[in-house]
């Protein structure tokens, strides 16, 4: 399940009018939610990275390993990879959505390991290390792979993980006879103008997180900072819990 749009507007409006201490118009949220949704996602690679660098429990609803993964693999898919002139093309479903690759693989089961420029310059020095097709590598510039060694030519050959960047979440309105915002809970529909919603891909576990987030730019648009700062402070505290 996602996290539900109207939920979070209404939840950041209703705090931030609690003390009338401002507003935050549609388009203003959408904006922020979408950068909101991009930054938690980031924050997940740093957060894996940091979490296997300590020990790990085997706790079937707390290993924090295995709970960052499952919110990651929600953005995670697989593309084919067609082969011309010397270097492998990544054909995600939407190129535009291609944020991050994953594993590069090798006929379905080998592994492809990323190399820099220098160290393959290294590798091809010796026979022992120069790559092969027991242990080929690769380069990466944009949505083109360069595989080593240069037999490994055909369009099966290769195929990748890839992280998608998330769709952006909308909060679609109507205007009703008052001027006031209606939601729209139809389905948004891209390139139709005011049409329809979208929610957070993120996992629905990530709720909290996204309010205090948005609150925090929230501040920022309306000029408050006791906003601000009451946000980043629990902010802060849900992120110190969840790593404690």
């Amino acid at each position: 399940m996602a996290v539900n749009i109207d939920t979070v507007y209404k939840t950041v409006l209703l705090i931030l009018n609690k003390e009338q201490r401002g507003y935050m118009t549609p388009q203003e949220f959408n904006k922020t939610a979408t950068q909101v949704q991009l930054e938690i996602l980031n924050e997940y690679f740093e957060d894996l990275n940091q979490q296997l660098r300590v020990p790990g429990n085997d706790s079937e609803y707390s290993d924090r390993v295995k709970n960052l993964e499952t919110k990651i693999s929600i953005f995670q898919d697989i593309a084919s990879c067609l082969y011309s002139s010397g270097t492998f093309t990544i054909t995600p479903t939407s190129p535009s959505q291609f944020y991050k690759i994953g594993t590069v693989i090798y006929k379905g089961e080998k592994e492809v390991q990323y190399v820099q420029p220098n160290e393959l310059l290294e590798l091809n020095l010796s026979p022992i290390t120069k790559p092969s097709l027991y242990w080929p590598v690769y380069q990466l510039n944009g949505l083109k792979i360069k595989v080593y060694p240069s037999t490994i030519t055909s369009n099966t050959d290769i195929t990748c993980t890839y992280i998608r960047k998330p769709l952006d979440p909308v909060w679609g309105f109507k205007v009703g006879s008052r001027g006031q915002y209606i939601y729209d809970s139809d389905p948004y529909v891209v390139g139709v103008p005011d049409t329809g919603s979208r929610n957070f891909e993120l996992h629905e576990t990530e709720q909290t997180t996204i309010i205090l987030k948005i609150l925090m730019y929230a501040g920022i648009i309306i000029k408050d900072p006791q906003i601000v700062q009451a946000a980043a402070q629990q902010a802060q505290s849900v992120e110190v819990n969840s790593k404690s």
